[in-house]
């Protein structure tokens, strides 16, 4: 500003101040300060002759709001005030557009009320022009400024009119706030940034995103990254937004809004973002290549579909096999996709890798996206499915291993189907086929985790529509319950950024419980697990987040909800007692029904009640806590409860923290330090006081009967052809060797398997096929050996020949097992009933007669039974029998050895497996309930060094000889132990 009359020389300055690059000037602490000029320009010109004012403002500049409502300078024009003292007196021309509403509280729009809001709004500095759009008690309108107006004086405004007009009116401004965005378009998956700035103190902020047809509000997501701490001392409002890895979805235009009362102020820019597909989807006719008849030099033709969504991007488009780039496609534009097609001409040349093939589309930017499309090719050597109509729909000639997809879902509904060949049956057919209203449902929740649309009305709209659907008696299929838990996983993940209010609690926890009400039973269990989990997680996390304010709880078929904000917490909810002292905060106690039994449990055999419960304390740090629980307890006779925790973290149940502290017949106490899922388990064998110490001997006993039984082998390797002298003694130690060796087998494959978490599926399935297979055969050995000891003492003149007993004995002992195991196998693949349990890696025992563990307990049953018998039986006929007379007195003696053997072997064989029955059988309150494990765990863990014991050193002949042999070698008498080596085999030829 250049003060004074020599403004009557405004050129002659201008011109020096262009001449001038820099100027040395001086702050209001006497600091000097080189100044660089950049532009200059007349803003303001004042002529002042006497007392006489003449102002004006320049081309593009206008008078401020201080001149204009302080000396009634307002329009472009020039003003006799004398304002030349006035900061700022001019200020630059700016379009400001003032968009508003007013709704009557009662009665019509007239002229007079036309008249009062023209009178108001032209009170504007730079009023321009006013239009008004009149209907019945709404006037809606729209004005024009020149200079940024004051936030006070817009609602000054709104005040005057809502009084005099007896209405409600709200104001819109656009041109007031900075805005800076990407001015070119921007990369696809890029995160563009956006700020709007505003000058005044505004009491809140918000954005808004547009397309065509639709308008979302913005908040912290996925995508959506908000930034309220950009405010300056010159721009006292800012909010920043920041939008990660954008896609297509994502383009349009953005609206900063800040507001104060009535008055919002507005800036918008528009986003283009260079596209790629979100979808890509491939289809192939046929699905599989045939290439069974053919020669390895020909090839199959394969009808390629593309489909992906209509777009404004001008792809360039090509497809590839074998790394070979083509670009002969055929495309067809429809109103909502487009279709690229190809045929591919796949090799029939046997390989091991699979044959594919790729499509890539490339964008205006020159990025790519590309997706691939394998295609299972029949050759002559490999075993297939035929084709063949399963649940309405052909699935074609497959190779085994092989799975093809089938996007034939009816109208109604949308999603996939896929068949597995196994060669040469099919897998049972997984159906993803998803209601379509289900579908937009998930949709609409992605979208609000990503930010896009989270607002209260749209999360309440959501649980609603899925309650809508659950409670639908079509919805009782996988697919729609796993899109289902789904839309509460990503409604809970979202809860986290996005506040929520009680009044969506009622659609909440009856479209919840609506899931229980379903059969989840048509999947394996590795996803059942994870539904179960993922179910649970996300419903405690909503009920957390949710803020408590005017709801008192919700009731429902499965789900039961209470709320507590009292001090002393005492309430019942399905029944369980729930007691907690807390000093603050609200406690939310969800009791869920029907769900336990889905999740998975590694403390088999216990078996969990059907109640579970949730209690979460919000708005409060209080890390000291004791929360008391009383469970109803469920009518199971001897039983143990045992009280435990869902640890989210490792996805199964734990006992941490939580204790038993009393039990009677209608319920049990839980005292837990921390809030988590809680249930109780039932048991009938575990002792969960116990465990650990159990573990500990059946480690060490395990590996020190490995080594016993290892060492046993050698002996018997060792004196074998001294020993071996009859077919009695032939038999037996025929039948101990198989014993120790598929003992150890198994033993071994139980020591490896002792840590399933760190196994694979495959490992974990392997592990639990050979210990299965290797005890059986040890107990059909273990038969053979009884049986073969009762014939002998019973029929003594009509012994058993050696070539009947090794067929006998073989078939018994190696084929009988690999029927057993092949078949139980064989059984649950094809009746989709699981084999094994992953946490065990071990069969699996649901109930009496149900489960995989019966093709083990029922065979080893019969053995044992047979054996305890075979013992009586031995036992009855040497007390009846006299000892003959005549000759056969090694076999005499031999048979008396075998009998002291059996009597040693018999417990370790048979007898200690009846204590594992006795267990199912008794009261888990006893203690004999402790004694009887501890003994069945000592004794079958041990019972490789018992047979070491009593198969060697208890054997007078194998410890004569292996006597012999440690003192042949301890002397070096390498001559006298070849002539008895020799003798020996003279001998037995």
């Amino acid at each position: 500003m250049v003060e004074s009359n020599v403004t009557l020389d405004s050129q002659t300055i201008l011109s020096i101040l262009t001449a001038t690059t820099t100027l040395e000037v001086e702050d209001s602490q006497g600091n000097t300060h080189t100044v660089t000029l950049l532009q200059n320009e007349l803003v303001a010109e004042c002529v002042i002759i006497g007392d006489a004012t003449t102002c004006n403002c320049s081309a593009g500049y206008t008078w401020s709001n201080d001149v204009c409502y302080n000396f009634n300078c307002c329009a472009a024009t020039t003003c006799k005030a004398n304002v030349s003292t006035m900061t700022p007196l001019c200020v630059p021309i700016v379009n400001v557009q003032i968009n508003g509403s007013v709704i009557l509280s009662s009665g019509l729009w007239d002229s007079t009320k036309t008249v009062q809001l023209q009178n108001a709004l032209q009170g504007l500095n730079g009023f321009k022009y006013l239009n008004i759009i009149e209907r019945e008690g709404i006037a809606e309108f729209e004005a024009g400024v020149t200079v940024i107006c004051s936030t006070s004086r817009l609602q000054g405004i709104v005040t005057s009119l809502e009084t005099s007009l007896a209405a409600v009116v709200r104001l819109n401004t656009l041109g007031m706030v900075t805005i800076m965005a990407p001015n070119t378009t921007v990369c696809y998956q890029s995160s563009p940034e956006f700020r709007c700035t505003f000058q005044e103190a505004t009491d809140s902020a918000g954005w808004n995103m547009s397309t065509t047809n639709e308008r979302f509000e913005l908040n912290t997501g996925s995508v959506v990254q908000l930034d309220n701490s950009c405010a300056t001392p010159i721009y006292q409002s800012c909010i920043g937004l920041t939008l990660n890895k954008v896609k297509g979805s994502w383009a349009g235009t953005y609206e900063c809004g800040f507001t104060t009362g009535s008055v919002r102020h507005t800036a918008r820019a528009n986003l283009t973002v260079a596209l790629l597909p979100d979808v890509i989807t491939m289809t192939t006719s046929p699905l599989t290549g045939d290439c069974s008849n053919m020669q390895p030099k020909d090839s199959v033709s394969i009808l390629v579909n593309t489909v992906i969504p209509q777009t404004t991007e001008s792809y360039e488009v090509w497809w590839s096999y074998r790394d070979v780039r083509q670009s002969n496609l055929y495309n067809t534009s429809y109103i909502d996709t487009l279709v690229y097609t190809f045929t591919a001409e796949l090799s029939c040349q046997e390989t091991m890798d699979a044959q594919y093939v790729n499509i890539t589309f490339k964008n205006m930017k020159g990025q790519e996206r590309s997706a691939r499309m394998d295609i299972p090719v029949i050759y002559a050597s490999t075993s297939f499915c035929d084709d063949d109509v399963i649940e309405g729909d052909l699935w074609p000639k497959t190779p085994a291993g092989a799975t093809v997809i089938n996007r034939t879902c009816t109208d109604a509904t949308t999603g996939y189907k896929s068949g597995t060949c196994n060669g040469p049956d099919w897998q049972p057919i997984f159906l993803y086929c998803v209601d379509k209203q289900l579908n937009a449902v998930l949709n609409q929740a992605a979208e609000f985790l990503q930010g896009l649309g989270a607002t209260q009305e749209t999360a309440v709209s959501i649980f609603q529509k899925l309650e809508n659907s659950s409670a639908s008696p079509s919805s009782n299929n996988i697919a729609d319950i796993s899109a289902s838990i789904n839309i509460l996983n990503l409604m809970a993940s979202a809860s986290n950024n996005i506040v929520l209010q009680d009044n969506l609690l009622p659609s909440l926890i009856n479209s919840a419980s609506n899931l229980l009400n379903n059969s989840w039973e048509t999947v394996n269990n590795s996803v059942l697990y994870k539904m179960s989990s993922t179910y649970l997680q996300s419903v405690e996390n909503l009920v957390k987040n949710i803020m408590v304010s005017n709801s008192t709880g919700v009731n429902s078929t499965y789900l039961e909800l209470k709320f507590c904000s009292s001090g002393d917490c005492n309430m019942s909810v399905f029944d369980i007692g729930v007691n907690l002292n807390k000093t603050n905060g609200t406690l939310k106690a969800l009791a869920v029904k029907n769900l336990t039994d889905k999740l998975k449990n590694i403390y088999s055999p216990m078996s969990p009640t059907t109640l579970l419960l949730s209690a979460t304390l919000s708005n409060t740090n209080d890390s000291s806590l004791e929360i008391k629980l009383d469970f109803p307890k469920e009518q199971l006779d001897n039983t143990t409860p045992f009280c435990v925790f869902w640890n989210t973290t490792d996805g199964n149940w734990s006992n941490t923290g939580c204790i038993v502290n009393g039990s009677d017949a209608n319920h049990t106490r839980c005292e837990c330090n921390h809030l988590t899922p809680f249930s109780v388990l039932m048991s009938k064998g575990e002792i969960p006081g116990y465990t650990g110490i159990l573990d500990i001997i059946t480690n060490v006993g395990l590996g020190l009967s490995v080594c016993s039984l290892l060492i046993f082998l050698i002996i018997e390797s060792l004196v074998w052809s001294a020993v071996v002298k009859t077919n009695l003694s032939h038999f037996r130690h025929t039948a101990m060797v198989n014993i120790a060796m598929f003992l150890l087998l198994a033993n071994c494959s139980f020591l490896a398997s002792t840590s399933p978490k760190i196994l694979s599926d495959n490992s974990c399935l392997l592990f639990t096929i050979c210990k299965h297979l290797f005890y059986l055969a040890m107990f059909c050995w273990m038969l053979c050996m009884s049986v073969m000891l009762v014939h002998q003492l019973i029929f003594v003149f009509s012994p058993l020949r050696k070539r009947v007993f090794m067929f006998l004995s073989s078939i018994i002992g190696y084929v009988c097992p690999i029927l057993i195991v092949g078949c139980s196998y064989v059984y649950c693949k094809y009746t989709n009933v699981p084999y094994y349990k992953r946490e065990t890696c071990w069969l699996v025992f649901e109930r009496l007669l149900v489960g995989s563990m019966h093709a083990f307990l029922l065979p080893v049953g019969t053995i044992v039974l047979t054996n305890i018998f075979c013992m009586i039986v031995v036992m009855v006929t040497l007390v009846k029998s006299s000892v003959p007379e005549g000759g056969k007195a090694d076999d005499k003696d031999t048979a008396k050895s075998i009998l002291k053997v059996l009597v040693l072997l018999t417990p370790v064989f048979g007898i200690t497996w009846v204590l594992g029955f006795f267990q199912l059988m008794m009261d888990p309150h006893s203690a004999a309930f402790t004694v009887v494990c501890f003994s069945f765990t000592i004794l079958n863990s041990f019972q490789g060094l018992l047979i070491l014991v009593t198969g060697c050193f208890a054997e007078q002949k194998v410890r004569e000889e292996l006597f012999k042999l440690i003192m042949a070698k301890s002397k070096g008498q390498s001559g006298s132990m070849k002539n008895l080596t020799s003798t020996t085999y003279t001998k037995d030829k």
